[in-house]
């Protein structure tokens, strides 16, 4: 039976991953401290976030192979990754981070297998669902950039820029708007 394995979600992984950087290195350097909003990250800040999360994602299923995430001290993991995303950084330290910390992750997803997707976590107490599967943990980082991701895309236009999947998508449909024309 043909299904949607580990070797998927690494490329639907690499995949979201090379849009965001597509998007990073659109934006210039100097619109990095821009924030939509005062309580808002800034470009910069957003970027690094997208670069740092899925470590919590191999840490959870790879490094520690934690069974329950009541055991986990969720601050003692996040903070150093927060503190990390208030420090400056330049475009390029960004853009390096984003390449980096992507290629491991999505090496690590290749690396996965059906057993390991098939085993249930336990939520910490008072969550629902109560457990999950760890493939459907392991597609919450690349939903968690993409969310992200939209946040940038949102902020591309507020920049007066278009992002580059609209010029996409609307290239294509000049193309087939031509070629039915020419028919």
């Amino acid at each position: 039976m043909d299904y949607y394995g580990a070797k998927d979600l690494a490329a639907a992984f690499r995949t979201v991953r090379k849009n965001t950087i597509i998007i990073a290195e659109e934006i210039g350097e100097e619109h990095y401290d821009f924030r939509p909003a005062p309580e808002s990250r800034s470009v910069a800040e957003t970027l690094i976030h997208i670069a740092v999360v899925p470590q919590a994602a191999h840490h959870i299923h790879g490094t520690a192979h934690i069974s329950d995430l009541a055991k986990l001290n969720f601050m003692e993991f996040f903070g150093p990754r927060m503190a990390l995303e208030k420090k400056p950084h330049t475009k390029a330290q960004i853009l390096a981070m984003l390449h980096e910390e992507g290629d491991k992750f999505a090496g690590f997803l290749d690396t996965v297998t059906e057993e390991l997707l098939a085993e249930r976590v336990a939520m910490p107490p008072g969550m629902e669902p109560s457990h999950k599967t760890r493939f459907e943990m392991l597609l919450g980082p690349k939903e968690h950039e993409m969310h992200h991701r939209a946040q940038l895309m949102v902020i591309q236009r507020l920049l007066g820029m278009k992002p580059h999947l609209t010029r996409q998508i609307e290239a294509r449909m000049a193309a087939m708007q031509a070629a039915k024309a020419a028919s």
